[in-house]
């Protein structure tokens, strides 16, 4: 089951954090098509957000056709975003773990990291289209 979390200093709605963490969770694998979310109650517990903001996620991830919410029961995975070819990119992976290895005992922090990613994978998408 996926774990929630919240960053204050995204600048993101934490609504729209949430459904960025369950397309994520089904882009990758982690979240497969029959599992259930967390209730409301328990997101609203571990995060102390305004349960209108589980719901309001929720609402968009069906909206979307991703989960189905089981009156009495809970919200459930109904699709898949996994890419057949995500799995096969295990060596990626690994060489990204590698990566922020050497980038954390360089003394970067996550935010420094998380910069100098999204920057250089921002100008490398800008130059590919070019």
């Amino acid at each position: 089951m996926i774990e929630f979390h919240l960053d204050g200093r995204s600048g993101v709605a934490p609504y729209l954090q949430l459904v960025q963490q369950v397309r994520r969770a089904l882009r990758l694998g982690l979240l497969r098509e029959g599992d259930q979310l967390p209730t409301v109650k328990d997101v609203v517990a571990r995060l102390a957000i305004n349960p209108n903001t589980v719901l309001k996620a929720y609402r968009e991830l069906e909206h979307d056709g991703l989960v189905a919410a089981r009156p009495g029961v809970g919200t459930f995975v109904t699709r898949s975003l996994t890419d057949a070819s995500l799995a096969a990119h295990g060596p990626l992976r690994q060489d990204l773990r590698h990566w922020l290895a050497e980038a954390r005992l360089a003394g970067l922090d996550d935010e420094s990291i998380e910069a100098l990613f999204m920057t250089t994978f921002r100008t490398t998408a800008r130059t590919d289209v070019a």
